[in-house]
């Protein structure tokens, strides 16, 4: 299996832009150099287990969701991950939830 680099530096790139972070802002929080997270987010060069883990913790997010397209995900796996999300929810919160879901799977049959 081959990593696709590529998207997972856009991935990293995305993510910060999302939290508002400069590289420099992220490298140091994940203990790199700020050259090194600027080819990582290129894909200039292979992105390390180490490093992964680093940016993963930095940004607040799980390392999976920066591999996405590199893993293949089982179906426990995504049910899994949406239970985990539900742990800490309120009734109202839940009913919202539960709702969205069901019109967002209607709508994604219906295409």
């Amino acid at each position: 299996m081959n990593l696709d680099y590529k998207s997972i530096g856009k991935r990293i790139r995305e993510e910060r832009k999302l939290q508002h972070l400069s590289q420099e802002q992220l490298a140091e929080k994940a203990s790199l150099s700020t050259v090194h997270l600027s080819h990582i987010e290129t894909a200039n060069t292979k992105l390390s287990l180490p490093a992964l883990i680093n940016i993963a913790n930095a940004l607040r997010v799980a390392s999976d969701a920066l591999l996405c397209d590199s893993l293949v995900a089982s179906e426990k796996a995504y049910k899994h991950s949406i239970l985990s999300e539900l742990d800490d929810c309120s009734n109202k919160e839940l009913k919202l939830l539960s709702d969205s879901v069901k019109a967002i799977k209607k709508s994604y049959r219906s295409l």
